[in-house]
């Protein structure tokens, strides 16, 4: 395994346990991350997330593929995320692809890729059967998303 692989693994066996202190020590304090709930996030927004999704987690569960390396920066892993989704406590099963880059033994770029039609239909019932693959849906599950994470914020002050 190499290092950059090493150090996705790391990440990824803290999120199997919540460890958001470690996850957060993954990161350089310049990385970003990219997802369809979230839009893109940066620095300290990355690691607030991470913290607002551990400590939120209700009947988590995570498993993840061994990394795989793309080139000397990018490493690449699918993983599997089965919680309770808190706003209408359905369950849901998450299945990701992640590209991330490496630098330093830091992640400074975060991507991950899902099928958000999927993920609202579980998520949400009817509304994201019906409506779930529209730029409608995806744009208020990115509007409650940031919500979610600027309230998280500012309960940590």
């Amino acid at each position: 395994m190499t290092n950059n692989e090493k150090v996705v693994a790391r990440f990824y066996t803290a999120f199997q346990k919540l460890d958001y202190k470690t996850m957060q020590d993954c990161y350089s304090e310049t990385s970003s991350f990219t997802d369809t709930a979230f839009g893109t996030l940066y620095g300290s927004d990355v690691k607030d997330m991470w913290e607002m999704l551990c400590k939120n987690a209700r009947n988590f569960s995570l498993t993840f593929t061994p990394p795989v390396s793309k080139d000397e920066q990018t490493v690449t892993c699918d993983w599997v995320a089965k919680y309770t989704f808190s706003k209408t406590r359905k369950n849901v099963e998450n299945r990701i692809h992640a590209t991330l880059k490496i630098r330093d033994g830091k992640i400074i770029e975060h991507i991950d890729n899902f099928n958000l039609w999927k993920w609202s239909r579980q998520a949400l019932g009817m509304p994201g059967m019906i409506l779930g693959w529209t730029d409608f849906m995806r744009q208020k599950i990115n509007s409650n998303a940031r919500q979610g994470l600027e309230k998280f914020k500012a309960s940590k002050k």
